[in-house]
C-alpha cells in the first residue's frame, strides 16, 4: 500500500524513522539511477559522518563499546590490620558515550576517468540544525559548487534552516539541481505539504543525455518495502 500522501509524508519526518527512511531513500535513488546511467557512469553510496556528544540522559540508556583511559592509583597507606587487602593497581575511566550519526548521499562518476560528474545530497536534520555540523556540511557543499560538478539538493524536512540560496520561494520541502555550466543560477523546486513530489533531472556529461529522479514513485516504493503504514 503506497503512502496516502500526494508528496512527502510528514511523518516520515519524526525522529523514530527518519534515519531508516534516510539510509533506504538514497538506496532506492541509486538504485533507479544505475539503468540510466550505464554504461558510461557509476553511482555509488557515500556517507557523512557527525559525531555527537550525548547528553546525560542518553548516556544513561546507551549501552555500548569504548576506550577506557587509564590513571595510575598511588601506592596505598600501610594498613594497620594484618588483613590483606586486594587493591587494583590503576584506576580507569570510560569516556563520555557518543552518538554516531551517519547520513547517505550519492556520487555519479564518469567511468572513463573516474571523475566525479554529479553529486546527490538528502538533506538530515543534522545538516539543518545551527552548530559545527551545519557549517561542516555547508563547507563541503560550497566545494562542489565550486567545481565541476553538478549538485543536486533533496530537502524533504520541514524543520530547521533551508540550505542558503537567494531568492528562496517560501515552501515545506524543496529541491534544488545546480548544473555547473549554469552556475550561479540553480532549478529550484519549491513544495508544499500537499504538493505531488516531482520528477527532477540528474544532469550527466555530454554528449550524454540526463536521468530522470521519479521522488514520489520513489517514496512509495521506499514505504511498502518497510512497511510504513
Amino acid at each position: 500500500m503506497p503512502s496516502p500522501f500526494p508528496g512527502m509524508n510528514p511523518y516520515l519526518e519524526s525522529d523514530s524513522v527518519w534515519q531508516d527512511f534516510h539510509q533506504a531513500y538514497c538506496a532506492a535513488l541509486r538504485d533507479s539511477l544505475v539503468p540510466q546511467i550505464r554504461p558510461h557512469f557509476i553511482a555509488k553510496m557515500n556517507e557523512h559522518l557527525f559525531i555527537h556528544e550525548a547528553d546525560a540522559e542518553t548516556r544513561r540508556l546507551l549501552l555500548g563499546r569504548a576506550d577506557v583511559g587509564i590513571a595510575r592509583r598511588e601506592p596505598a597507606a600501610e594498613l594497620e590490620s594484618s588483613v590483606a587487602v586486594l587493591e587494583a593497581p590503576c584506576t580507569v575511566q570510560i569516556p563520555p558515550v557518543v552518538d554516531v550519526e551517519r547520513c547517505a548521499f550519492i556520487e555519479i562518476f564518469s567511468k572513463s576517468d573516474r571523475e566525479l560528474v554529479a553529486v546527490i545530497e538528502f538533506l538530515s536534520p543534522t545538516n539543518k540544525k545551527p552548530g559545527k555540523d551545519r557549517e561542516q556540511f555547508i563547507a563541503k557543499r560550497q566545494q562542489i559548487l565550486a567545481s565541476g560538478a553538478h549538485y543536486i539538493e533533496i530537502d524533504l524536512l520541514r524543520g530547521g534552516q533551508r540550505m542558503p540560496a537567494d531568492n528562496m520561494a517560501d515552501c515545506d520541502y524543496c529541491v534544488l539541481v545546480s548544473r555547473h555550466e549554469q552556475r550561479p543560477d540553480m532549478g529550484f523546486w519549491p513544495l508544499k505539504l500537499r504538493d505531488p513530489l516531482p520528477l527532477i533531472p540528474i544532469p550527466l556529461r555530454a554528449p550524454h543525455g540526463e536521468a530522470v529522479a521519479d521522488l514520489k514513485a520513489l517514496l512509495d516504493r521506499v514505504y511498502d518495502a518497510a512497511g510504513y503504514e
